[in-house]
């Protein structure tokens, strides 16, 4: 069983939908569905799957990352009356969320690649238990990066780490003894703690909650203590201040994209 298959279960249970099953027979039909808002469309071929389980054919009439402008049919489904209806607000949900967050990722990208073509916009581990895959995935069709996954693909050492370890030095002197091939990462809230993990020498130094004069003052001192680390920034980032960001760091995290994003509205419609 995968996620579909779970997310089909948790919708229609042990008893399947028994509205429409008290309805209808075996009466055939065709729908559309539709854009409600203008938007960067994500989660077509996660919609294309959920029909194709409930036993209808489904045609994509866009792509994922395209943008549609508002009542844009999107995808077209045909057959039994029954299986369109039960996969209709799985596929709407997904659509809808996943839509809404590849459309604010992609505002955001636009507005901070005019200031620096380098730097990535990403997302955080903020996300709904269940579905990350596809709210990372919505992030990565707006022109985004995943980040890492999950507490096993990449180190990020935060201030709670430090606060039992004690220091920087020990903190990044032990995971480098222990852990090789993996991306090290750092989150700072000081000068002096960002240069010790420049010198260091680990992958990327995060500059948590500072705002943007001292944060690219802190930047360059970093980059002159070692140029290949890379600097990321995150917390009270938005987008009315992220360009005051995007001039120093090389990646934005922003949890905001996946846990506070406004769905995008999609509706299905018989014909």
């Amino acid at each position: 069983m995968d996620d579909i298959d779970r997310f089909l279960k948790e919708d229609l249970g042990k008893e399947g939908d028994i509205t429409s099953e008290s309805l209808f027979k075996s009466e055939d039909g065709c729908a559309e569905i539709i854009a409600k808002d203008d938007c960067i469309v994500a989660g077509l071929e996660e919609t294309r799957i959920v029909f194709e389980r409930t036993g209808a054919e489904a045609e994509l009439q866009a792509n994922d990352g395209d943008f549609v402008k508002k009542n844009t049919t999107v995808f077209k489904v045909k057959g039994p009356v029954r299986s369109i209806l039960k996969g209709e607000r799985l596929a709407l949900n997904i659509l809808g969320r996943m839509s809404g967050i590849a459309t604010e990722t992609k505002k955001l990208v636009d507005v901070c690649k005019k200031i620096n073509p380098n730097v990535t916009i990403a997302a955080t581990r903020k996300t709904t238990p269940g579905f990350r895959k596809y709210e990372k995935k919505a992030v990565v069709i707006g022109g985004g990066e995943s980040h890492r996954f999950g507490l096993y693909d990449a180190v990020m050492i935060k201030d709670n780490h430090l606060k039992v370890i004690g220091s920087v030095e020990e903190a990044i002197q032990s995971v480098n003894k222990k852990i090789h091939n993996k991306i090290i990462e750092i989150e700072v809230e000081n000068e002096k703690d960002a240069l010790t993990a420049a010198r260091l020498n680990v992958d990327v130094i995060m500059l948590d909650n500072f705002d943007s004069k001292k944060g690219k003052k802190i930047a360059k001192k970093i980059r002159q203590e070692n140029s290949n680390t890379r600097i990321e920034v995150s917390g009270g980032i938005t987008q009315k201040n992220i360009e005051e960001y995007a001039s120093f760091a090389d990646r934005i995290s922003l949890g905001y994209l996946t846990h506070s994003i406004k769905n995008k509205d999609f509706s299905l419609e018989i014909k």
